[in-house]
């Protein structure tokens, strides 16, 4: 999906279909349930709720946010002395 999608989605000024709830639900590791209601009657099978959660705040960030935000990970995943 687009990022121009995903914009036009968050801001209620398109309606997601189906298949798109579909994506979201895979690409994010939920069930279709919780993308459009937020519970599920179904075990949870994908990451936890804060995973989840982080997945929504990075597909909201800009690329440049996302390129820093990716070294500092890079920065924070290095062993001690290799910083």
């Amino acid at each position: 999906m687009h990022r121009p999608t995903i914009s036009e989605i968050e801001a209620g000024r398109r309606r997601v279909s189906a298949d798109e709830v579909a994506q979201l639900a895979d690409l994010y590791g939920t069930s279709a349930e919780w993308i459009t209601t937020g519970k599920s009657t179904s075990p949870a099978t994908g990451p936890d709720d804060r995973l989840a959660l982080v997945a929504r705040e990075l597909g909201k960030m800009s690329d440049a946010d996302l390129d820093r935000l990716m070294g500092l990970l890079e920065m924070i995943r290095a062993p001690r002395g290799e910083q």
